[in-house]
């Protein structure tokens, strides 16, 4: 074997070599060291071990902050168009708010007592029962913007009459008599609200009450509605008359 491999020098006595074939023990010397032996086949693996215990789990943390949002994400494709949903039940109509008169005087209500609404009983349109003969008076049954003119004959007297709203004069117009009949007019925008009321009135005194009326000359009063200014499209009650 190399690793074993030894060379002895022996340094012999004569006289010890006579009797003996071997070299005395004492004399043996290590020989010079064998080269290094080839690598062995590596050993075979080992078993398995057998497989641990499961361990219990843990106490359970606490949240976490809330994380920044996101970015948004890409707009995903159209979807189909779905099918066509079953045909409604027809509505109700819509009921439009409506409003207007135009009334005059006659040969009987010529002349009408000053400082009180003039009671004209010459309808020329009232379908909807705006105005009330009985009182004078117009009654708003829609909130909204109406329009109010009225043209008078003047006949032997001064005339000065005013556009009344709730008692406050927002109108005024004079005509002073001078020779056969003479005419006049006045207009006015107002908004209202529902149950204001609006007449026209003569005022206070005689020689102020000029207006006149005959088969030839009229002496009128009118209103409508604009516009509404509100979404509700019922009326008011109408006015007791």
């Amino acid at each position: 074997d190399a690793m074993s491999c030894c060379f002895l020098v022996c340094w012999l006595d004569p006289e010890d070599i006579k009797g003996s074939s071997k070299c005395p023990q004492s004399f043996w010397y290590p020989g010079i060291p064998g080269n290094p032996g080839h690598n062995g086949i590596p050993g075979r693996d080992g078993r398995d071990g057998p497989i641990g215990l499961t361990g219990n789990p843990g106490p359970k943390g606490n949240t976490g902050d809330l994380g920044p949002q996101g970015n948004p994400g890409v707009q995903g494709e159209r979807g189909l168009k779905g099918d066509r949903g079953d045909k409604g039940n027809v509505g109700a109509p819509a009921v439009l708010p409506r409003s207007a008169f135009s009334v005059g005087l006659t040969i009987a209500t010529k002349f009408p007592p000053p400082n009180s609404p003039i009671k004209f009983d010459k309808v020329l349109y009232n379908s909807l029962n705006d105005y009330n003969a009985v009182t004078g008076k117009f009654t708003c049954k829609y909130p909204g913007v109406y329009y109010f003119t009225y043209h008078i004959t003047v006949y032997s007297r001064n005339v000065r009459v005013a556009l009344v709203k709730n008692g406050i004069k927002m109108l005024h117009t004079v005509d002073r008599y001078q020779s056969g009949e003479d005419q006049a007019s006045g207009a006015a925008i107002l908004e209202l609200q529902g149950g204001d009321e609006v007449w026209l009135q003569a005022h206070q005194g005689e020689t102020f009450n000029g207006l006149f009326a005959d088969a030839d000359d009229d002496t009128t009063f009118s209103g409508f509605l604009l516009f509404s200014t509100s979404d509700l499209l019922e009326p008011l009650p109408s006015p007791a008359t």
